[in-house]
This record gives structure tokens, sequence and C-alpha cells, in this order.
């Protein structure tokens, strides 16, 4: 009776070397290197070691060096993009959407490059981050699929979780947003005077999420960039000086002449003519009260020198009044007699017997 042959053994060469990885000589049969070892050698435990040890971790280490010099010329052309601020030609990515709409006008040339070179980095440190969490994602999710990891659950489960984590934090998204275009318009920056209706005052800190504030008393105010729906500042581009000084009764001809002589002469001065983008201008009779004319002078100035000009124009035109005689005159016009006892007021009355008009009542 003749004897069956042996059954091959766990070692025997028509058995894969790596009996765990059953999909290792298939994955063999697609590799040109894998392919050329097994023609050259015709060793099957060789030809699949080398596509373990050599193809795989060839494979990682080229996704990592393609991750790590795709994140490196971004963030290069993100970096050229913002140091560029500095200079006269600005992208226009990153000029505000005033400067966009006024090209042209004079009032372009007033912006600080310092201020622009701050928004600039904070934009771009922002973009950096973005560009290097999705471009390291994406090499971390090739890596996995090289190690064998199967994606489908698991991308299924992240974006679960990322509906989850968007429902639950709308605020937290709603306020890197608002900080994101904040800064892309250039709304404020660190140093503006502001008015963010709850909180008036001055921006210590511009961050995605929370802008601090603090204002007149010291309060340091932290207001989350999603709740602020309207924004007033008081620092960009130029400001207006708006005066108004009561003159009571006296000439008005004569009291514009005097306060125009007085804020010409200051716009004239070295130490304010820089302050002063247009000539001072006295408009005339703004109003009349019970105390007589309101004259109004206005001076249009830049952000910076505003509140110390206005406090010196209003010194200058009071000096001037004081100088020329209608301050004394403004104080007589107001000093108009009264009688300590109310005037009796007598009215007709109809005599009953004769019904001819009568005496007082």
């Amino acid at each position: 009776m003749p004897l069956a042959p042996p059954t091959p053994g766990p070692s025997s060469s028509t058995e894969p070397f790596f009996n765990g990885t059953p999909d290792v000589s298939e994955s063999c049969k697609t590799d040109a290197l894998c392919t050329w070892i097994f023609n050259k050698t015709d060793i099957q435990w060789l030809a699949n070691g080398s596509y373990v040890f050599i193809v795989k971790p060839l494979r990682i280490l080229a996704i990592v060096l393609i991750a790590m010099l795709v994140r490196w010329a971004l963030h290069r052309a993100i970096r050229r993009l913002t140091t560029s601020t500095s200079r006269a030609e600005m992208p226009a990515l990153l000029k505000p959407l005033r400067e966009r709409a006024a090209k042209g006008e004079a009032a372009e040339n007033q912006f600080i490059p310092e201020r622009r070179r701050q928004r600039a980095e904070a934009i771009g440190s922002v973009l950096r981050s973005f560009v290097t969490a999705v471009v390291f994602t994406m090499a971390t999710l090739l890596v996995m699929g090289e190690l064998g990891f199967n994606l489908g659950p698991l991308l299924a489960s992240a974006g679960i979780v990322g509906v989850a984590l968007g429902f639950g934090a709308q605020s937290l998204v709603k306020d890197l947003i608002a900080g994101l275009f904040m800064l892309l318009e250039d709304q404020y920056g660190v140093g503006d005077s502001v008015d963010l209706g709850d909180a008036v005052g001055v921006v210590e800190t511009v961050g995605l999420r929370v802008t601090t504030v603090r204002d007149m008393r010291g309060v340091l105010w932290y207001i989350r960039n999603g709740e602020i729906v309207r924004v007033g500042n008081k620092s960009q581009g130029w400001a207006m000086v708006v005066i108004d000084i009561p003159i009571g009764f006296v000439n008005s001809e004569e009291a514009i002449a005097v306060l125009r002589t007085a804020a010409l002469a200051l716009a004239e001065e070295p130490e304010h003519s820089t302050e002063f983008l247009e000539q001072p201008d006295v408009v005339g009779v703004e109003q009349l009260t019970v105390d007589g004319a309101v004259i109004r002078t206005i001076a249009k100035t830049t952000a910076e020198g505003q509140p110390v000009l206005q406090r010196e124009l209003r010194r200058r035109l009071t000096e001037a009044l004081e100088t020329s005689g209608i301050a004394e005159r403004i104080a007589v016009s107001r000093m108009l007699p009264r009688s300590a006892v109310p005037p009796t007021y007598s009215q007709p009355s109809t005599d009953s017997s004769s019904g001819a008009p009568g005496g007082a009542t």
C-alpha cells in the first residue's frame, strides 16, 4: 500500500514566511522592488521581507519628508506674503477692505506700516498653524494606511465626533471666525481707542477668540469676538475736531473773524502743523439758544493727534475771545435785570349793573 506524501509543515518554502500577514505576498506582486528581488533570488520569504522591512518604511519616510517639504514651502510663501506688508505695494489679500475701496485717496497714506506688520504677523501665524494642522493630518492618515489600518471606520468616527463638536462648540467656532475676519478687515488693533457697545476704551490684546479692552476707569473687559456686533474705531485714518462756543448776543461776524484768526494761527505753528490734515474753519452760527448764538469750529486732524489738538484749540479760541474783549461783552449780555416780585397781570371784567367793562379783578 503506497504511503501518502508528507504534509508540508509551516516552514515549507511553499508557504509565505510571514504567516500572520497573508496580504504581504499579494502586495509584493504589485511592488517593483519586491518583484525584482523575487525574480533575482527566487526566494519567497526574502521578497516578502523586503516589502515589509524596506518598501513600507521607505514609503512612510517619503510621506513624512513630502509633508515636511510641503509645510516648509507653504510657510515660506506665507512669510513672504506677510513680510511684504512693510512695502508700499501691499498684497490685496492683506489690505483692509476700506483701503481697497478707497484707492487713490490721500487718507490711504496715513496708515502706519507698523500696524500693518503686526496685523500681517497675526494673520500669518493663524495661516501657518492651519497649514501645519492640515498637512500633518493628511500625512498621518497616509501613514496609518501604509501600516494596514482600515481608515473607513476611523474617518466615519471622526466625522461623527466633528459633527458633535460642531453642535457643542458653535459659539467657539463663531468667535474664531469673527476674530479671523476682524484681523483680515483690520477693524481694530492694539492701542486703538474703540467703542464696542458695552465696553469703551483702549484695545490691549486682539485674539482669535477674545478681545480685551481697558476703559477709562482701568477696568479690563474681555469681549468674545462673536458677540461684537458693531465697532467704533476712533484711531484709524483721520479724526474731526468739533468745538461749539456760545457767544451770547454779541456781533457774530466779529466773533467768527476772531475765532478764525486764532485757529489758523494754531495750524501754522510748526509743532502742530503736521497734525492738521486740512485748514481749520469756523463754519458760523450753529444754533440759537435762550443764551444767544453758538459758533462752531471744525478741524480735520490725524487720529493720534486729535485729543491733544482738541484741547489746545479750545484753549486758543478761549484766549482769543478774552484778548479781543468779546468775552466781557458775552458776560454782560447774559446779565439781564430781573424783578424780585413777579408782575401782576389784570384782565377786563364786565360790570353786572351796566354791562360795561369794569376794573381789575
